[in-house]
């Protein structure tokens, strides 16, 4: 199976219900086609907007057309970026390179504008790496937009709580009347699962996030306390939200049993979609047109 499609975010959607209502329908239609189109160019689609997103994990871009409608997804395994950090920043323009590469040569496209997010709790000389990083891998144009931003313009929530959860932190945007009104980040999300699963394994972080990303089913006793730690960084970090629904978005949530854990902890409804690793790349895209 394609990396990063495999979807255990998509076991993850059939054993929990995306959010109802026409909104998150949707959303679910978006995430889907992106699936649909990873490594795969969707036919006679014209690209019109490019997002990049710097996982902590994973490296994804998409590409969109002038409805926002993703046309090519594809992705790259990197550790170049941490806690939304560059820590490699040669590894993160070597990602961001292949990747568009790989995608001008599909579309038969030139890629001299896109944009990439940061963590919105991150400082702004380290949100401006993301930008350098893109400039160094040949992208002329390059705009920054926070996590948040990204993801709601990919789910299009009304009233409801945001969280972006990716390999090192969880970022949560609260939204009212379609407003973001507050926003925050903490650190926290997949790779300290991987160091937990690891830990409890006996295995390499490498290994572990292997066997957490082909099938994480086995081992939900053991993430199940890093997954409750993410639910109480939700709880600090909406305190004044609690009567509103919760959305989880990242490639980290695509975990087994994560909605029902967080939702338990929370005391909250809690909705998660397909492909979340998609999420956040699409609403880049989107955001750019």
């Amino acid at each position: 199976m394609a990396f990063g499609v495999r979807v255990i975010g998509a076991a993850v959607a059939d054993r929990a219900a995306t959010a109802p209502g026409a909104a998150s329908a949707r959303a679910a239609a978006l995430l889907n086609r992106a699936a649909a189109a990873f490594r795969q160019p969707i036919a006679g689609a014209k690209p019109a907007a490019v997002g990049i997103d710097l996982g902590t994990a994973t490296c994804v871009i998409v590409v969109v057309d002038a409805n926002g409608d993703p046309v090519w997804v594809d992705a790259r395994p990197t550790a170049a970026v941490r806690d939304g950090v560059v820590v490699d920043f040669f590894g993160a323009r070597d990602a961001t390179a292949s990747l568009k590469a790989d995608a001008e040569a599909a579309l038969g496209i030139e890629i001299t504008r896109a944009g990439v997010a940061h963590p919105p709790g991150v400082p702004a000389s380290d949100a401006a790496a993301c930008r350098f990083v893109l400039e160094s891998a040949g992208i002329e144009d390059v705009i920054l937009l926070d996590e948040v931003s990204a993801a709601q313009a990919a789910l299009d929530l009304v009233d409801g709580v945001l969280v972006d959860v990716g390999g090192g932190s969880t970022g949560v945007g609260i939204f009212r009347g379609g407003e973001l009104v507050h926003v925050d980040d903490r650190p926290g999300g997949g790779t300290h699962l991987d160091l937990i699963l690891a830990g409890g394994l006996g295995v390499d972080v490498a290994e572990a996030e292997r066997r957490k990303r082909d099938d994480s089913a086995p081992y939900r006793g053991i993430l199940k306390p890093g997954i409750q730690r993410i639910a109480a960084s939700i709880a600090a970090m909406s305190p004044d939200a609690d009567e509103l629904p919760v959305h989880l978005a990242g490639g980290a949530v695509m975990v087994d049993g994560a909605r029902e854990i967080i939702a338990a902890e929370l005391g909250r409804e809690v909705h998660i979609y397909p492909h979340s690793l998609f999420i956040t790349p699409v609403g880049i895209a989107r955001t750019l047109l």
